[in-house]
C-alpha cells in the first residue's frame, strides 16, 4: 500500500505535548473580573494549560521561559458575532482571520452563513493551515418568508434557499428532529432562529435543538415572536440590543422586513419597565446578551439607544458579551473590531474594565457552549493568551497594544 499523501502544511498547528512553555513574570488578569496577579507564570504543555502559580514556584526542568516582565497576559478575546462567508469569499476571509488573531482573538462565533466555506475555514483553523481563531458556528433556520432575503441566495449558491441544511425554512409541517439533524451534520454546535416564526415554533425548536446537543442563538426578537418570547422559549443568547426595544413595539409584529418603527425615547431614561422585566428575567435563565452596540454610529439615535439598553441590562445583572457583526476591510489598517465592542461597554456603558474583560473572555466563552475549553486562564484550558504591554484594567483601550498572542499553545509574535 502507498504511503499516504501529507496533506497541506499546517504551519500553525497546536505543539506537541512534550514540549513545555513558561509564561513568566507578567501580570496576570484571569479573565474572570477578579483583581490582576503580579509574578504570576502560565505554564503551557501542547496545547493546554497546564499550571498557573507564582514565578517562585514555576521552575519547571527541561521547560522553555519566555520572560514577560513588565506586561500584561489575559485570556484570548472572543468576538461572538461575526460573518465571513455571505457571500462566500475565501482570500478575505482568511485575511480578516489573520488581522483578528493578530489583535488578540483566538475564538469567533459565526452567526450563520455559506457552511460550507465556514466548515473548511473551521478545520484550517484547528490544524493549522491557516493564522486564524478557532470557529464554532451557527446554522440558520426561519420562517419560509425570510427566505426572499437576497442573502440567503448568496449563502445557497448552487442550491435553494431554506432547503439545505445550513439555512432551514420552517414550516408547522417541518419535522424538527430532522431539521435539527441536518443542521447538525454541518458540524455546526447550534441553531440561529433569525426570523419570521411565533413564538411557540421558537420554543418547540429550541427544544429540540437542546435534546440534541446542540444550543440556540436567536435574533432578540424574531418576528412575530416578540423578545419575552425568544427568552421564554429558553434560547441560550440574544443578538442586538435593539431588538429588545420591539418588546414595546408601536405596532404589532409581523415580519423581519415590516419591522415597525421605534420610539426612542420611550427608552431613553434606562428604566423602561417592560425591559426590566424581560432583563429581570434574563438574568434568572442565564440567557446572555449579544449586545453588538459598537456597530452602530454613536452619534445616532440607534447608537444612544444601543449604549442606554445595553448599560440597563448591564445593571440588571444580565452577562453580556462581545459580538461585533461588522469588519473593516481586513486590508486597511486596524485592528479587530472586537476591541471596539470592549471600549463600547467600558465607556458608553457603565462597565468596569474587568468586567468588559470579562465580558470578552469568560461570557464570550459562554456563549460559545464553550466555556470547559477557553474564556479563563486556568489549569486545563486551552493555551489561549493575550499579552499586551500596557495595563488593561487602567484602560481596556491598552487591550490594542498586543506584543504576543498565544493560540492553542502555538505562539504568534505581534510586535
Amino acid at each position: 500500500m502507498s504511503a499516504t499523501p501529507p496533506g497541506a502544511p499546517t504551519p500553525y498547528a497546536p505543539p506537541p505535548p512534550a514540549g513545555t512553555v513558561v509564561y513568566r513574570g507578567g501580570v496576570l488578569v484571569d479573565g474572570t473580573g477578579g483583581p490582576a496577579r503580579p509574578g504570576t507564570s502560565v505554564v503551557v504543555s501542547g496545547e493546554r494549560i497546564t499550571a498557573v502559580l507564582p514565578d517562585a514556584s514555576a521552575s519547571v526542568a527541561g521547560a522553555r521561559v519566555v520572560d514577560l516582565a513588565g506586561r500584561f497576559v489575559l485570556p484570548g478575546l472572543i468576538d461572538t458575532h461575526q460573518h465571513l462567508a455571505t457571500p462566500p469569499d475565501r482570500p478575505r476571509a482568511e485575511a480578516t482571520l489573520r488581522r483578528d488573531l493578530r489583535g488578540g482573538v483566538t475564538a469567533v462565533r459565526i452567526m450563520a452563513d455559506d457552511l460550507r466555506q465556514i466548515a473548511d475555514l473551521a478545520r484550517a483553523a484547528r490544524v493549522g493551515e491557516i493564522a486564524a481563531p478557532d470557529l464554532r458556528y451557527a446554522a440558520l433556520a426561519a420562517g419560509p418568508s425570510f427566505f426572499d432575503d437576497p442573502r440567503t441566495a448568496q449563502v445557497s449558491q448552487g442550491e435553494t434557499p431554506g432547503a439545505v441544511p445550513w439555512m432551514q425554512a420552517i414550516t408547522p409541517d417541518t419535522d424538527l428532529r430532522l431539521a435539527v439533524a441536518l443542521a447538525r451534520g454541518t458540524h455546526a454546535t447550534a441553531i440561529k432562529i433569525y426570523a419570521d416564526l411565533p413564538g411557540e415554533a421558537v420554543a418547540a425548536l429550541t427544544a429540540e435543538a437542546h435534546r440534541q446537543g446542540l444550543r440556540v442563538w436567536a435574533h432578540a426578537a424574531v418576528f412575530p415572536a416578540t423578545p419575552a418570547q425568544v427568552v421564554r422559549a429558553g434560547v441560550d443568547s440574544v443578538s442586538h440590543v435593539t431588538m429588545l426595544a420591539f418588546q414595546e413595539p408601536s405596532r404589532p409584529l409581523t415580519t423581519y422586513a415590516d419591522k415597525p418603527p421605534i420610539d426612542h425615547a420611550r427608552f431613553a431614561d434606562g428604566s423602561h419597565p417592560a425591559l426590566a422585566a424581560l432583563f429581570a428575567d434574563m438574568r434568572a435563565r442565564g440567557t446572555i446578551l449579544d449586545a453588538t452596540g459598537s456597530m452602530w454610529d454613536p452619534e445616532s439615535a440607534t447608537g444612544e439607544l444601543a449604549a442606554v439598553l445595553t448599560a440597563q441590562a448591564h445593571r440588571a445583572g444580565v452577562d453580556i458579551c462581545t459580538g461585533t457583526d461588522t469588519d473593516p476591510a481586513p486590508d486597511a489598517p486596524g485592528l479587530p473590531p472586537v476591541l471596539d465592542e470592549i471600549a463600547f461597554l467600558a465607556e458608553r456603558c457603565g462597565f468596569t474594565p474587568a468586567q468588559a474583560i470579562r465580558s470578552a473572555t469568560l461570557v464570550g466563552a459562554r456563549a460559545l457552549g464553550a466555556e470547559n475549553e477557553m474564556g479563563t486562564i486556568e489549569p486545563g484550558k486551552l493555551a489561549n493568551l493575550l499579552v499586551v504591554a500596557d495595563d488593561p484594567l487602567r484602560d481596556v483601550r491598552n487591550l490594542r497594544t498586543a506584543e504576543l498572542v498565544v493560540k492553542r499553545g502555538h505562539a504568534h509574535v505581534v510586535a
